[in-house]
């Protein structure tokens, strides 16, 4: 029998026992080659099957069209703060970016090191506790681009709706949302994400763009960070993180053995139904978010008396409740319910939830 307990981490996050299994298994000797994926090398026939069945799944998921390339780059979401600038952002251009929380704002600091950015839109005045309506928004004339961050993990804000900005690309941090249901990526110049939460583990980004963006970088862009070196070279322009490439396949193969991303939408769908109701329905728990606004990965939660805060998360541990402290920077609870996390899970929280509420009177 499994000892795995519920984790409810923003990141890096659950990941499916299924897969876990698999990877140990293959561990020691990957399908009968009598070594790792780990030891192969990137350039090897192995390697190269591997890599390619990946990028085909993730197509297959998400309906990639074809004039779209597919990389899988070493880092985080953070390095895209700095990476799309240099290759996006002509030195006397201008980018808009929408600012709804913690992640848009570091991405709009590291925009700002490299040209000139236009806050077209900001969720400040509602205390980012909700979207601004994009009657709203101010966008340039002439921008390179626009960015925005579909789900804010840390506050838990989340769009419900695709923004209208004609024909200027539109770029989308989705490292916490991509994969949660389907997505119509030709609306998109480039969607990236950091994989530890539905993708695989931390270290790895994926980045989807449309191949007429490409060719664009400055001349003071590392080759590195040059999206167009990296298409070229389909992703091994060095060597990649092999490890977490091989895990992200296994992970977009367990996706569709779930019925690809429509079934995902429904899983999705009830288990934040769940929490959500559970935290409504009570007078002890609470969601500042506006409600058509909230987010399905990342359920914030605040108990009426804060000092009730330690032994909520103790009691839980004891349950076998992961990782269910807030943010350091808002405080509370944060219950993070990626495609890892069952609705088991989810009605353990929940059951939890009322038991201690029942305590408290």
């Amino acid at each position: 029998m499994s000892k795995r307990l519920f984790n409810f981490c923003a990141g890096p996050a659950a990941l499916p026992e299924a897969v876990l299994q698999q990877a140990q298994a293959e561990l020691l000797d990957w399908q009968g080659k009598g070594l790792s994926v780990m030891e192969m090398s990137h350039r090897s026939d192995e390697f190269v099957s591997v890599a390619e069945a990946a990028e085909q799944d993730l197509r297959d998921l998400l309906a990639i069209p074809d004039n779209y390339k597919v990389l899988f780059l070493q880092g985080g979401a953070s390095q895209q703060f700095a990476q799309i600038p240099l290759n996006f952002l002509p030195e006397d251009g201008v980018a808009d970016y929408i600012d709804t929380g913690i992640w848009s704002a570091k991405a709009i600091e590291e925009a700002e090191r490299y040209g000139r950015v236009n806050v077209a839109a900001s969720a400040k005045g509602y205390d980012y506790f909700a979207i601004p309506g994009q009657n709203d928004w101010r966008l340039s004339k002439d921008a390179a681009y626009v960015h925005y961050t579909p789900n804010e993990t840390i506050g838990g804000l989340e769009f419900g709706w695709i923004p209208e900005v004609g024909d200027v690309p539109l770029i989308a941090d989705m490292s916490s949302t991509i994969l949660s249901r389907p997505l119509d990526v030709s609306r998109y110049g480039m969607i990236y994400a950091g994989a530890q939460k539905n993708i695989g583990p931390s270290g790895l980004v994926v980045v989807i763009v449309r191949e007429d963006l490409l060719g664009q970088a400055r001349s003071l862009c590392p080759t590195m960070l040059d999206y167009s070196v990296a298409a070229k070279n389909a992703s091994m322009y060095n060597t990649p993180p092999t490890f977490g490439w091989y895990l992200a396949g296994l992970i977009f193969k367990w996706l569709k053995q779930q019925g690809g991303l429509e079934a995902m939408q429904r899983i999705n769908d009830a288990k934040q139904r769940t929490l959500y109701g559970a935290i409504d329905r009570s007078e002890l728990y609470s969601n500042p978010i506006n409600t058509s606004d909230r987010s399905w990965m990342n359920v914030p939660f605040r108990l009426a008396d804060d000092r009730l805060d330690k032994s909520f998360l103790a009691g839980a541990e004891e349950r076998g409740l992961l990782n269910l402290k807030g943010h350091r920077s808002v405080g509370g609870m944060r219950a993070s319910i990626y495609n890892a996390v069952s609705q088991q899970a989810v009605d353990a929280l929940v059951a939890y939830m009322a038991e201690f509420e029942q305590k408290q009177g």
